[in-house]
């Protein structure tokens, strides 16, 4: 089966944890043939990436850099730079498209008119840019813009949309064009998703717009894996704070009628949990098209420490994870301080993995002030060293070279985070056997499943007190250990993943039409029949002869 792989982030240049997942599937999956398109921005090493026979790297695009850059250059392609500018006829159906496009932004959720609207004017744009090679500068120009304002004034409008101004109206202008950028790369021939059986996208929004596009030229099955949100990834974001609330309305609007159109079109979607299958459904994905595939993680690297019930210390906490505000840090010291007044041994470890981004640093920087007046340094005697309870470390560092001796070291591992999406710290410390105490939230009670203890975040008292529990019952702490070890090993491991797409993949082929072309060799592409001689009815008629077929 050929498949084209439309991968996040920039795989198979970038890491992270899209691309590990993707090497993943592409390696574990060798029966099949992967054409790799990614959708993002490449390293800057440009360095070429190592591949398997059985995958290649097709096309690669960004959408979020700079307009006429290199890498845009490339993928539309060199006869894209000699395009002309659109005709009246043309610049009537843009503006047709782009009005029905704006009219559906601006209507009110919930409408499923305005969720239409915005369909027909995405695939008539799309169908615009292929005809006619690209978008050039439409999404940004005077008639863009007007038809924006006129959508966002009309009556039935969002009422934030109906506030906007002219620099909302420019700054949404300019992101819009970014978001469907896709539109115009020349992704969509019959040599490139045109020749592909499947598409399968590594997560939604402008990364699964090609897919959503093939899917319309050629009736390509569309396939698309979320082990994330990215519509719940741009509510949260920060990066648009200091914008306007009109502009962040029709930011929203966007994002989400992209979402929806998506999952309405997919031929299946497979969440990674089912915190992020419950998003899909209030996006309008149809529940009998929403198949939960986990995430397979590496299991190997724990064993050593897994088998081993009775590895680390009794009286410490581990906590392992990027130090953001998010994990409320400052919740678990206050915890710990309860902890410390009732078991005076018990001792805390904050791993921290290294920080991506700026404001971590601070945020931990503010954490290690907090913990520094919460726990003066103690000593055991006047001549003795003082030594706080509460270490700080980074993972890599001397005192936690590796994730699996840092998880060994301790006998519970904490999660004390407010909010979560799939949380793969906790089926690493399950992995390793060790008893947890997590707050509730996101996939924690999915993961967990009863081999841990859930609480309330941000309830510091009810933290504290299973932390406790645990440590002052060994025999519980191994129980759970084993248990949450056991449920790990059965749903979370790389085998149990690949084995999930290897019979989606077979399904979805099985479901969608045969496309018959020139030279094409697909197995199961023609019926056995198809290659004998003469007829299988005896009763056919050879044409112009009159005769029964010999």
């Amino acid at each position: 089966m050929r498949i084209a792989l439309l991968t996040e982030g920039g795989y198979p240049y970038a890491a992270g944890e899209s691309g590990v997942w993707c090497e993943r599937l592409v390696r574990g999956l060798g029966q099949h043939r992967f054409d790799l398109y990614a959708v993002g921005r490449p390293s800057s090493t440009g360095a070429s990436p190592a591949l398997p026979p059985h995958a290649r790297l097709v096309r690669a695009a960004d959408p979020g850099g700079a307009s006429g850059n290199l890498l845009e250059r490339a993928a539309l392609g060199a006869h894209r730079a000699a395009r002309r500018a659109y005709g009246r006829r043309d610049r009537r159906r843009f503006t047709e498209a782009y009005e029905l496009l704006a009219t559906g932004l601006c209507a009110e959720e919930g409408e499923e008119t305005g969720a239409d609207l915005f369909a027909e004017g995405l695939h008539a744009l799309a169908e615009l840019a292929r005809e006619r090679g690209g978008l050039p500068g439409a999404l940004r120009s005077d008639d863009a813009v007007r038809a924006l304002e006129a959508a966002c004034r009309a009556p039935g409008a969002r009422r934030g949309a109906a506030a906007a101004g002219l620099p909302d109206h420019l700054a949404f202008a300019e992101h819009l064009e970014g978001v469907l950028r896709p539109l115009s790369l020349d992704w969509y021939e019959e040599d490139a998703l045109g020749a592909a059986d499947l598409c399968h996208a590594a997560a939604g929004g402008t990364t699964a717009l090609p897919g959503l596009l093939a899917t319309r030229f050629f009736g390509t099955p569309l396939l698309v894996t979320e082990y994330g949100v990215p519509l719940r990834a741009h509510y949260l974001s920060s990066a648009g704070a200091d914008r306007s609330a009109p502009l962040r309305t029709l930011l929203a609007a966007l994002h989400g009628r992209l979402a929806a159109e998506v999952y309405r079109r997919a031929a299946l979607l497979t969440p990674g949990n089912a915190h992020t299958r419950r998003w899909q459904e209030r996006c309008g994905a149809d529940r009998a098209r929403i198949r939960t595939v986990h995430p397979g993680m590496a299991a190997e690297r724990f064993d050593g420490v897994g088998e081993d019930e009775e590895s680390g210390d009794p009286t410490t906490l581990v906590w392992v994870g990027r130090p953001e505000p998010a994990k409320d840090l400052i919740a678990l010291l206050h915890a710990f301080a309860e902890i410390r007044a009732r078991q005076p041994d018990a001792r805390l470890r904050i791993v921290a993995v290294p920080a991506r981004d700026p404001g971590d640093d601070a945020y931990l920087a503010h954490c290690k002030g907090f913990a520094a007046q919460l726990f003066p340094d103690e000593a055991a005697g006047a001549h003795a060293v003082g030594e706080n309870p509460v270490s700080f470390e980074e993972l890599g560092g001397p005192e936690a070279p590796t994730l699996e001796e840092t998880y060994a070291s301790g006998a519970v591992v904490v999660l004390s985070s407010v909010v979560e999406g799939f949380p793969a710290g906790l089926v690493e410390a399950m992995f390793c056997a060790r008893a947890t105490v997590s707050t509730d939230v996101g996939a924690v009670v999915e993961i967990i499943g009863g081999t841990g203890l859930v609480v309330p975040p941000r309830n510091p008292r009810a933290l504290a007190d299973a932390c406790l529990a645990l440590l002052r019952d060994p025999g519980r702490r191994h129980r759970l250990g084993a248990a949450a070890r056991a449920r790990a090993l059965e749903l979370f491991t790389v085998e149990q993943n690949l084995a999930a797409f290897r019979d989606i993949y077979l399904e979805l082929l099985s479901r969608a039409p045969v496309r018959h072309r020139p030279g094409d060799g697909a197995l199961f592409a023609h019926p056995a029949e198809a290659h004998v001689r003469g007829s299988w009815n005896p009763g056919a008629v050879t044409a112009g002869t009159g005769a029964p077929d010999a």
